[in-house]
């Protein structure tokens, strides 16, 4: 029967959220953060899902990733957040898909650096996500390092690898959903951009909050619509205990 847990990593992102959904939920608590059961109601099917605060930070994102498949077993994993757009690239406010991911803070001097990047580059098969969408989205690959971005990586991460975006966990949440043969779906949206005059948000957290504001609000109204192209829907009422 299937059902989806909802991870989201940045406390900033998880603040939010909460801000959105009704007061009477109930919080528990994970060794990552908090979580709840959530009815979900699309075309007047009612789902539980589980929403979990997994953390900042690729070891986070990973425990957490492999701490929700342990424990409900989900038949999809979605990630949504935030993340800086390239300037120039992408606009504040858009919404990525994630097609493939890439860790790129990983500096080899043994070897052959490419090998070491290509270990942990994801390729996500998403040819069980239905279109149409049900909003606008950017299908982009989306590099991950355990920092903000470096306005001088910018254009070495655009020329490389086709980046227009970076954040700090969908590399990690890819890696592990895929090893574990779990659908996943990573929603991320524009919250500021970076490029190289500098980084908008960076002296200013004020717009990085506003922008978190208003991807979250998107990606929270859409969630229905999303679980339904993934075929959530599609199973019979399923109760989280």
């Amino acid at each position: 029967m299937s059902m989806a847990v909802v991870l989201v990593s940045a406390n900033t992102e998880w603040r939010i959220l909460l801000e959105m959904i009704p007061r009477d939920i109930r919080l528990s608590q994970s060794p990552f953060g908090e979580w709840f059961a959530y009815p979900l109601v699309r075309d007047e099917r009612i789902v539980e899902i589980i929403i979990l605060h997994g953390g900042w930070g690729k070891i986070s994102a990973a425990a957490s990733t492999q701490y929700a498949i342990d424990t409900w077993h989900p038949s999809v994993l979605i990630n949504i957040g935030t993340c800086g757009g390239f300037e120039g690239k992408v606009d504040r406010g858009d919404i990525l898909m994630a097609g493939k991911t890439l860790v790129y803070d990983i500096y080899e001097k043994m070897g052959d650096p490419d090998e070491h990047l290509a270990q942990y580059t994801t390729k996500l098969d998403l040819s069980w996500v239905r279109e149409p969408y049900p909003i606008r989205v950017k299908q982009t690959i989306l590099v991950s390092a355990d920092r903000d971005l470096d306005v001088e990586e910018i254009p070495s991460l655009a020329a490389r690898f086709g980046a227009i975006a970076g954040d700090w966990e969908s590399g990690a949440i890819a890696f592990v959903a895929q090893r574990n043969n779990t659908r996943c779906l990573i929603l991320k949206g524009v919250s500021d951009i970076v490029g190289m005059s500098g980084g908008e948000a960076y002296d200013n957290k004020g717009i990085y909050v506003e922008g978190t504001r208003r991807v979250m609000k998107i990606l929270w109204e859409s969630l229905p619509q999303w679980l339904g192209v993934a075929g959530i829907f599609d199973d019979s009422h399923r109760h989280i205990e």
